[in-house]
């Protein structure tokens, strides 16, 4: 195991930004643990890692990822449990898919067990900024991008992998307005829609101003060609209940990201026994039914959010009001059992958790 062998250098913070932390008023993504998780890749390998103080970063102005866009990029959460135990959720996930989208980015993938030693090293590290309040977590941020200085398309020879984490509260303090969109494209087939890269999110933030001017806090997007099937959320993928079955897109296409809290709900549900159908899943299907009185429920699952019920969702002309939550029992037990799983109150035994 890469545990057994490998030690990893840490030099730690002079003096810790704890006691600054408002914790009553916490914005996500805004505050930042003492300490980041380094490793460069030269020399057609990756170099040891080290644990730093959390400082900026000194780059030159032709530094590859800033003209070619190879950065790519994941999110997963680390929890403290009720007796004081440190879990991390399925990071052997999140390192698969770091691997996937290294090879669709031309970029070198890092072994599954190493980035999970890196994970858990860091967290290890700042331990003390996982905050203690229900509904709080600390959120981890992978990063890989690409290092030579260097005016030229190609694949850069060089790379910088970072981890570095913020303590958080929920990421939507409510629930959501989504507007199906039918003109612009998150990704195309043959594109980087399955990688987790940078460019996938800088291309959805225009289509996204105007629907937040609209009064909507994400969009739901179509397949490139027809606008006919819907994909996933800005921010997470889509689940809808429709006869008391869970139906989402299938991700087989290569336009949608493998969602790993959406792998989760899914076994979880099965276990449940209810049936969860992944497949195409038509706008025809979706707006029929709820203007019918037929979708009872619709919620988007991602890392950041968990589960975030979908209030109202637009469509061309029309607006559709979803049902209240209380009336939403599967997504509410989906929600409520996954957060109490990543917190020891419920056994986890589908072996999810990874203590720290």
């Amino acid at each position: 195991m890469i545990k057994d062998i490998l030690d990893i250098k840490v030099t730690r913070a002079v003096e810790s930004k704890l006691p600054q932390v408002d914790w009553e008023n916490l914005p996500f993504g805004k505050v930042f643990s003492d300490h980041m998780l380094v490793m460069d890749y030269k020399d057609g390998a990756w170099q040891t890692p080290e644990v730093l103080p959390f400082t900026n970063l000194s780059l030159h102005p032709a530094v590859s990822v800033i003209h070619y866009g190879q950065s790519i990029f994941e999110g997963l959460k680390a929890n403290r449990t009720e007796s004081g135990d440190i879990f991390l959720f399925r990071p052997d996930m999140n390192g698969r898919r770091l691997q996937e989208s290294c090879e669709r980015m031309c970029m070198p993938e890092i072994p599954v067990d190493l980035f999970v030693e890196c994970t858990r090293k860091l967290v290890e590290v700042d331990q003390n900024w996982i905050p203690n309040k229900k509904g709080y977590s600390l959120y981890i941020r992978p990063i890989i991008f690409a290092t030579d200085e260097y005016i030229g398309i190609r694949p850069s020879e060089t790379y910088k992998f970072m981890i570095f984490t913020c303590p958080v509260g929920a990421y939507y303090s409510e629930p959501v307005n989504v507007k199906i969109e039918e003109y612009y494209t998150r990704a195309a087939a043959g594109g980087v829609g399955r990688a987790k890269t940078a460019g996938n999110y800088a291309a959805s933030l225009y289509p996204a101003k105007l629907a937040q001017e609209q009064g909507y806090h994400q969009l739901i997007w179509t397949d490139a060609s027809t606008h006919e099937y819907i994909e996933e959320s800005g921010t997470m993928n889509i689940m809808f209940q429709i006869g008391g079955k869970l139906i989402t897109p299938s991700e087989d296409s290569d336009t949608i990201l493998r969602g790993i809290t959406k792998r989760s709900v899914i076994e979880l549900v099965q276990s449940w026994g209810i049936e969860v159908e992944e497949r195409k899943v038509s706008v025809k299907e979706i707006v029929e039914a709820a203007r019918s009185g037929k979708l009872e429920d619709a919620f988007g699952i991602g890392t950041a959010a968990t589960i975030a019920h979908i209030a109202k969702m637009g469509y061309r002309d029309e607006v559709f009001h979803l049902k209240p939550l209380e009336e939403r029992p599967i997504s509410n037990s989906i929600k409520e059992t996954l957060n109490d799983i990543k917190l020891g109150i419920k056994p986890d035994t589908l072996n999810w958790c990874l203590k720290v």
